[in-house]
């Protein structure tokens, strides 16, 4: 791509890097939960090299029927709940997804699917455009470039051109032009090969060339274009790690730590819940293993929501050195940056 990311001078490689936590100088804390993010499992279509969930066709986790029905319920018992954010995997071949979709639709709330488009040339899912446009469900799709060697290169052969085949099928539905169906399409950079890491590309720029680009060679519109970037966790670490990367990577991150972030970042009113009904603080907590607690230490589930009838029973946020990549240069979230 011929944007130039941000490129910043690394820190020496092997600098301890401080707690997150520590940088911080105040624990992190949680405000009102709007946002439900729910993980249905980790069936996909795709083994995308950067997935931090460690999705793909040979995974067999997915939402159970009895946690299904937990967060129905979780989901018409609370008004505060804005948006009920549907992820994976792909959360399209996942049990569940079409029961959550149609009680946040029932009750007024925004419904977001994170997909990977090639979703909707699988035998079985060719119903999905029309029903996500049937619904008003927001989609949030990867593309992580606009040029197909580059997306091939971290998706699979042949991704690039179903995703913009599925691009083309969503905007005859209306998908970036009726104000009802928002499509919005999600950047990730390439994962380095040496020490001189980048962070992405200004976001509305970037954006821009996007729209210009495969709106002239082929005839797609978007709405937003979001700039996320890699978190050294799930395949991106593992692939780190391969290349003694990740300490660096880490130091990288940390080097250009921007405090301005910290108010805006996406755990502070969301709730990430697993396909086991296990909470957490965000998406990237959930994948290290890193259970959300209320006030006396005790690990949280959806029953135990439901039971203590209140969504709001963190106080603080447990926080971790992957951290800083969320609060890298602009920030990093599900919706772009932060600043």
């Amino acid at each position: 791509m011929s944007l130039t990311s941000l490129q910043i001078v690394n820190p020496v490689a092997d600098l301890a890097i401080v707690p997150f936590r520590q940088k911080l100088g105040a624990p992190l804390t949680k405000q009102t939960i709007t946002v439900l993010q729910i993980n249905l499992g980790r069936r996909c279509n795709l083994a995308c090299a950067h997935c931090h969930v460690e999705a793909g066709p040979k995974r067999t986790e997915e939402l159970s029927e009895s946690v299904n029905k937990q967060l129905i319920e979780l989901i018409q018992r609370f008004p505060q709940i804005q948006t009920v954010d549907l992820t994976g995997g792909a959360p399209e071949m996942n049990y569940g997804f079409k029961p959550l979709v149609e009680a946040a639709r029932a009750t007024g709330k925004e419904v977001i699917v994170r997909s990977n488009l090639t979703i909707y040339f699988v035998g079985g899912f060719g119903d999905i455009p029309e029903y996500c446009a049937q619904h008003h469900l927001r989609i949030v799709a990867s593309l992580p470039c606009y040029l197909e060697d580059s997306v091939d290169k971290m998706r699979g052969n042949g991704v690039f051109d179903a995703s913009i085949r599925a691009l083309q099928w969503l905007n005859r539905l209306g998908y970036g032009q009726d104000p009802r169906l928002a499509l919005d399409l999600v950047y990730n950079p390439q994962l380095p090969t040496t020490e001189k890491f980048t962070l992405p590309p200004e976001q509305s720029e970037l954006e821009q060339a996007y729209k210009r680009h495969l709106h002239e060679k082929f005839g797609v519109a978007f709405n937003n274009l979001f700039t996320i970037t890699n978190i050294p966790i799930g395949r991106t670490k593992q692939y780190l790690q391969r290349r003694d990367l990740h300490q660096p990577y880490l130091c990288f991150l940390e080097t250009n730590y921007n405090p301005s972030t910290v108010e805006h970042v996406m755990c502070r009113d969301q709730l990430s819940i697993d396909y086991l009904g296990n909470i957490y603080d965000c998406d990237f907590n959930q994948m290290e293993h890193l259970p959300a607690k209320d006030r006396n230490g005790e690990t949280l589930t959806v029953a135990k929501l439901l039971e203590a009838c209140s969504l709001d029973v963190i106080h603080e946020i447990r926080t971790a050195p992957f951290c800083y990549g969320c609060t890298a240069g602009c920030g990093s979230s599900c919706s772009g940056t932060l600043t």
